[in-house]
């Protein structure tokens, strides 16, 4: 096993380092009240990764089964109950409970505890996912094109809408 190549090469080390303070407001709040928080997006990484933490209210609606052909996708429940589906069968994940979705791997997720959960998601590399979760409501209230044609940008492939 070995590491990348070096991507700096500098000598010293630089003053780079970006600092969140946990009451920053979150930058999306969907019509369930899902609140979906920037940790690390795309731009802020270079592409390495994207890390998001999503706040569910009770009953939240998540994401139905779909699978990403570019990205790998990975859940660290933080408080409450989330389902997660491992393309398998549906799991209860619970504080510190971790679920990773390889590229191609079929998954959703929900919230259907009568309390809020929240959790981390991980999309490696960095895809930009932010217009995703800031739009993904608009488009859903469009036409069944419109949606389809959005959510293929984004590379997110759902069962149903490739018959």
């Amino acid at each position: 096993m070995s590491y990348p190549q070096p991507r700096y090469l500098g000598d010293g080390g630089e003053i780079n380092a970006v600092f969140r303070s946990a009451d920053t407001a979150p930058d999306v709040v969907s019509p369930s009240g899902t609140t979906t928080h920037y940790l690390a997006g795309h731009a802020l990484t270079g592409g390495e990764f994207g890390l998001y933490k999503v706040d569910m209210g009770p009953k939240a609606p998540g994401a139905r089964t779909h699978f990403h052909r570019t990205i790998s996708e990975s859940f660290y429940v933080l408080s409450g109950e989330v389902r997660l589906y491992d393309g398998d069968r549906w799991v209860t994940g619970r504080q510190g409970d971790f679920l990773y979705v390889p590229v191609g791997g079929l998954h959703a997720f929900k919230n259907d505890s009568d309390d809020p959960a929240s959790m981390l998601m991980l999309f490696s590399p960095g895809a930009p996912r932010e217009e995703y979760f800031e739009r993904i409501a608009e488009f859903a209230q469009r036409g069944r094109e419109e949606l389809r044609d959005f959510q293929l940008r984004h590379d997110s492939y759902f069962p149903d809408m490739l018959d």
